[in-house]
């Protein structure tokens, strides 16, 4: 046993703990033959640093990995990180421009060379930062999804999913950067509000027709009408007229009625050549909104190009991968005589009418809000504006370029996502995959129902390039490798290979099974002799797994190695691994990730990824706003750990983790943990003191005595509530749990009411109190104190190993110690009852004190008018007890005595009378409570009128109806004390 220092310092033990868990192999023991248990960490971007989000998603991984280990699994917690391809390539780009160099200037190869040298110089700083969280990660087996057997696993699944006819190449609408030059997903696109504008223009029907416009009233009444020779048509995007193909209207709408099927005008470019679109009826309208009417240029408009699908429209492209106006093609006389023949009905190839630029002359190569300027002044110019207002829009900016994102038609590669969405969805309703919270199974089936074709592919040079090749006649010829593409093609068939490379997301979503092995041999190995051999895996990193050893200046020996695993579906099951036991997840990536595991887990591997999908919140700033780097609200995990420790705001994710709910950032409550745990610390100081050690076993010492009969059923609770908590994933129940078994049961009582024994009676006479007394409070407290340590360990791993090395000579490290196993541990019902009765007098009197203001020093007396036997001998068996922790004198039987000057106290229906005279005025203390009563009930009131306010509710900020809804329920509790206390007074 080592003396533990005076003051908790958690730096100096983190460090040290942190490094010697891995130099000795602690975060993959041996353990051959054991039950395997595998969660994947969702792979952070290679360019990031750790935020709040990471630090909680990181600590509900690492509670669940380091329960698992303690209960003697086979755990592991595959680590690496995602290539990021847009991300690292901006890193990149911008390190050249510093330099006044830039990437066009090195060919691909050299280009992605610097990439590389990039990512071992500087790459993966989030690694370095997990650790600090404590992540008990298999850094021994890091993965990195470009790594060379990662990589084999992306080509084998694009060339099966195209040769299975379930990946295919089209021209379809994405979200492109202009900044970046490619496609970007859903997730990369930040949509904010703008000030802008709305300008109604009027579309001129063909050949000088009218009709007459006619609006009317919810009864049918004609509100308003007149005769048009135009539709009136609003939009906030005027540049992008040149392109429309139609004009919609709902089908419902009686104001267009006598023209549906006619044509129009589009106000702008040369009179001579101004094309005419159709009018047309969809149900994507909104009669009530605007016009009714809806221009549809279904090329730059993601709901736009819904309407041109289902309706045969033309969809015509504008811009230039820059966003600007094109400059190609034949002349706009040429194109627009062409689009009109389209638009009466001549047939055309898409490729033909992706083709005709339909950009007028006098804006070619411009930019597209240059141009947006020009066309509204030219229309106004004309008579066709019918007006402009002022508005609020949304709209898309690129996440990394912070450029607004120009809606794109444009070549791609897709994954047929809604046939393989089929068994995801079969797999959540039939309970192979369990979502929780189950409240998300709704959000989930509705967006996988209604699910659109992914877009895998990107326009950049990092990442990994789609393995599809191209003949000169258009052929595309896909394989694994060149070689292979050539002997699909035959010889003498010059091949050029696609330039674009994949979305991150494809390969990520590989992750659960790819990180394995797959499609190799299976790695990382279960524990055992040897090593797996694992795809992408070096040998230096999985030749060498020391033992574990307690000390963290031990040295380690070899390495654990391969079992072979049975078969399942269309490949193995990797040794047990797959399918992963849970997956824990941010609820904003359940689409772009979670479900498309699910989807190219259960298609290759033939069953689900994960048995558990666990999503968790957002972690929020203290007012409930979401956190970003512009409002100047983000939260700096490292800088908390440096604050609080790692330990601190571990536990402060997992207590405020509750399902369904996001969490509000309050370092208050972290610095609250971090007291937490400095008194934990004091707790095995004092153990230390008083000849307390470590437990000689998992199994509880024998104990006579009810108070240590009570910690030990009550250690056996806790144990059973926060199994169960961690079962159904309540880590906020499974934090809370060990925190009041820590703080309220073993410090502020337990320790306390041992403390006669341990203190008191070894200073008296020999044979005064049997000596088993002592031995036996010695021998369970340090026992209780062992179970709290490996209970709190997966919550607070560093400071609970710290105290584990101190508190005695160890076999091995906390962090592979045995579970509690309570099914294993008989309670005393009786024993527990007992000292649940005394906490309740000593707490019932200590409130009594605190309440009427009696002096802390002032002993007091009990006197009570019948009780029975067993009552009795609790008194006496108590009587130290009482004296410590209440200043209750005496405590004594006196029948039918009429007193005066008393307060009362009840607990299990007798009466205690504690007499007052002499102690304080209580007349004085009447007329006190009698005001603090008054002025509490006056508060309280008052907040109830303000809360029973509708207009206040309703427009007042919510925290600040929070806050009135929390100072009521406080004033309420303390005018129901005061008047308790003044109750007790008679």
């Amino acid at each position: 046993m080592t003396d533990l220092p005076k003051t908790f310092d958690p730096a100096d033990i983190e460090a040290r703990w942190y490094a010697h868990w891995e130099r000795s192999g602690l975060f993959r023991p041996e353990r051959p033959g054991a039950e395997p248990w595998t969660i994947v960490n969702p792979p952070p971007n290679v360019t990031g640093s750790l935020h709040i989000g990471h630090a909680l998603d990181n600590t509900l991984q690492d509670i669940l990995v380091r329960h698992a280990r303690l209960q003697g699994k086979d755990a592991l917690w595959v680590v690496g990180t995602d290539h990021a391809g847009i991300a690292t390539q901006m890193v990149v780009e911008r390190q050249l421009a510093e330099r006044q160099d830039k990437r066009t200037n090195y060919s691909r190869e050299q280009f992605v060379e610097k990439v590389w040298q990039w990512k071992a110089e500087s790459g993966g700083a989030i690694t370095r930062q997990l650790r600090r969280l404590g992540c008990s990660m298999d850094w021994a087996n890091e993965r990195f999804t470009m790594d060379e057997g990662f990589s084999k696993a992306v080509l084998k699944v694009f060339v099966d999913l195209y040769n299975q006819g379930l990946l295919y190449r089209d021209k379809r609408l994405v979200n492109w950067d202009p900044e970046l030059k490619t496609a970007i997903s859903d997730l990369e696109v930040e949509s904010r509000e703008v000030r802008g504008h709305m300008w109604h223009f009027k579309y001129p029907l063909a050949d000088g027709e009218t009709y007459r416009y006619v609006e009317r009233d919810a009864d049918g009444n004609i509100t308003f009408e007149e005769e048009r020779d135009y539709i009136s048509i609003a939009t906030t995007r005027p540049e992008t007229m040149l392109g429309d193909g139609a004009v919609a209207v709902h089908p419902s709408d009686e104001r267009y009625r006598p023209i549906v099927g006619k044509y129009c005008e589009i106000p702008v470019g040369p009179k001579a050549h101004r094309r005419l679109i159709p009018i047309i009826t969809d149900d994507y309208p909104d009669p009530n909104f605007g016009s009714g009417a809806v221009k549809i240029t279904g090329a730059h408009d993601a709901n736009d190009y819904g309407v041109a699908q289902r309706n045969g429209i033309p969809m015509y492209r504008l811009m230039d991968e820059v966003a600007v106006m094109r400059t190609d093609g034949a002349p706009y006389a040429v194109a627009a005589a062409r689009a009109k023949e389209i638009a009466g009905g001549a047939p055309a190839t898409p490729a033909e009418i992706d083709a005709l630029n339909l950009v007028p002359e006098a804006y070619r190569g411009l930019d597209r809000y240059e141009a947006r300027k020009r066309v509204v002044a030219d229309i106004d110019a004309d008579g066709l504006m019918i007006r402009v207002e002022d508005k609020t829009i949304m709209q898309p900016f690129g996440d990394r370029s912070g450029v607004v994102i120009e809606p794109m038609l444009t070549d791609q590669w897709y994954v047929d996502a809604a046939t393989l969405a089929k068994p995801a969805i079969e797999a959540v309703r039939s309970g192979a995959i369990k979502i929780v919270p189950k409240s998300w199974e709704k959000t989930f089936f509705n967006w996988m129902e209604n699910i659109q074709p992914w877009c895998v592919s990107r326009q950049l040079w990092w990442g990994h390039r789609i393995p599809a090749w191209f003949a000169d006649d258009g052929r595309v010829f896909v394989a694994e490798n060149e070689a292979a593409a050539q002997a699909l093609a035959g010889d003498g068939v010059v091949l050029t290979q696609d330039e674009d490379v994949l979305d991150t997301w494809f390969s990520s979503a590989l992750w659960p099974f790819a990180t394995l092995g797959w499609p190799g041999e299976p790695h990382p190995s279960p524990s055992g002799e040897g090593t797996g051999v694992g795809a992408g895996i070096t040998p230096d990193a999985s030749s060498a797994r020391p033992h574990p050893n307690p000390s963290p200046e031990g040295e380690g020996l070899r390495m654990p190695a391969p079992r072979s695993g049975p078969a399942g579906g269309r490949g193995s099951n990797l040794n047990g691994r797959y399918p992963n036991d849970v997956l824990v997840s941010g609820f904003d990536i359940l689409f772009f990730w979670d479900a498309r595991m699910m989807m190219q887990g259960i298609h290759f591997m033939g069953d689900v990824p994960f048995r558990t999908l666990y999503l968790h919140g957002l972690v929020r700033a203290a007012d409930g706003q979401k956190m970003s780097k512009s409002k100047g609200n983000t939260v700096d995990p490292l800088g908390l750990i440096d604050k609080y420790g790692a330990d601190a705001l571990r536990f402060f994710m997992a207590a405020m983790e509750s399902q369904g709910r996001d969490i509000k950032m309050d370092e208050r409550r972290i610095e609250g943990y971090r007291n937490f745990a400095t008194k934990l610390w004091n707790a095995a100081r004092f153990a230390q003191a008083n000849g307390i050690g470590g437990s000689a076993g998992v199994a509880p010492p024998p104990a006579t005595l009810a108070v240590n009969q009570w910690i030990i059923g009550e250690t056996v609770a806790t144990v059973r509530a926060i199994d169960a908590a961690l079962a159904d994933y309540r880590f906020d129940g499974a934090a809370n749990a060990i925190y009041h078994f820590v703080w309220d049961r073993f410090c502020d009582w337990y320790l306390e009411l041992i403390k006669p024994i341990l203190i008191e009676e070894p200073q008296l006479p020999p044979g005064a109190v049997p000596n088993n007394r002592v031995d036996e409070t010695r021998a369970v407290a340090g026992w209780v104190l062992d179970q709290i340590l490996v209970l709190l360990h997966p919550f607070m791993p560093f400071i609970t190993e710290e105290l584990w090395s101190k508190l005695a000579k160890r076999e091995q490290n906390l962090i592979v110690a045995a579970w509690p196993r309570p099914a294993d541990v008989d309670v005393d019902e009786a024993a527990a009852r007992e000292v649940d009765w005394v906490i309740r007098l000593v707490s019932q009197v200590r409130a009594v004190r605190a309440e009427l203001n009696v002096p802390p020093g002032a002993p007091v007396r009990l006197i009570h008018d019948d009780i029975d036997a067993e009552t009795q001998n609790r008194i006496n068996r108590n009587s130290a007890s009482f004296r410590r922790m209440a200043r209750i004198a005496d405590v004594e039987h006196r029948q039918g005595a009429e007193l005066s000057e008393v307060a009362q106290v009840v607990v299990d229906g007798v009466t205690y009378f504690m007499p007052l005279k002499g102690i304080i005025d209580l007349a004085a203390e009447r007329a006190r409570l009698g005001k603090a009563i008054a002025a509490a009930e006056k508060e309280r009131d008052a907040l109830a009128g303000r809360l029973n306010n509708p207009s206040f509710v309703e427009r007042a900020k919510p925290e600040a109806v929070d806050k009135a809804r929390a100072d009521h329920a406080e004033k309420a509790a303390e005018a129901e004390r005061l008047a308790a206390a003044l109750a007790r007074l008679g």
